[in-house]
């Protein structure tokens, strides 16, 4: 596995997966075949493609601790790059579709409703972090202040899935906003165990033996 995580294919066929919702949504528009209510479709689509990549995002570094495939963190960058894509994509289609993209409108909208407000929030929390993902960024801000400000990953999943879980609260329909919720927790437990694992085992070797 970590050879095909390794080839030189690898990066060029995950960038076509992760196009390939962008790709179907952009033609049920243009073909308009996205249903009864195309605008609800492309933003659900746009929004549920943001979720599902800071998820898979979040699974690389469990992934390659628990299965050694460290090939697939050369993927991690991608994956984040392509959920802050379906992010702006995302408000995007809400400027348009819910807005007509009245600026002075979604002004005053953001505050005024709360999914909107956290999901604005989300967006604009990943934009130093898509702006810093690149390899002349993390020698600038130097390695620590760089893993600090993507640490921001963790705040904003969370804030994604509470728009989320706002948004489904309208029609009373949580059953996806559970499944999304076990496994943003099975991610961030996973980190904290390992957190306390290590700071137990570093005690363990600093503990004096005489």
């Amino acid at each position: 596995m970590n050879a095909l995580l390794a080839h030189r294919a690898a990066k060029p066929v995950v960038f076509l997966l992760a196009l390939c919702p962008f790709v179907w949504l952009l033609h049920g528009a243009v073909t308009n075949t996205l249903g009864a209510n195309p605008a609800e479709a492309l933003l659900r689509g746009t929004g549920d493609w943001v979720l599902r990549l800071l998820c898979l995002t979040l699974l690389v570094t469990p992934l390659r601790r628990i299965t050694g495939w460290n090939a697939v963190l050369h993927l991690r960058r991608m994956l984040g790059l392509f959920a802050f894509f379906y992010a702006v994509l995302h408000f995007l289609c809400y400027a348009w579709l819910d807005m007509g993209f009245d600026a002075a409108a979604i002004v005053r909208d953001i505050p005024k409703r709360p999914f909107v407000l956290v999901g604005t929030l989300a967006l604009l929390l990943m934009t130093p972090l898509a702006a810093t993902s690149f390899n002349r960024a993390i020698k600038a801000l130097g390695a620590a202040r760089w893993r600090l400000l993507h640490r921001l990953v963790y705040a904003i999943v969370l804030l994604g899935l509470l728009h989320f879980f706002w948004m489904r609260s309208a029609k009373n329909d949580f059953g996806e906003v559970v499944v999304y919720a076990g496994v943003v927790a099975a991610l961030l437990g996973w980190r904290i165990w390992r957190r306390l694992h290590d700071d137990s085992l570093h005690k363990r070797v600093a503990r004096p033996t005489g």
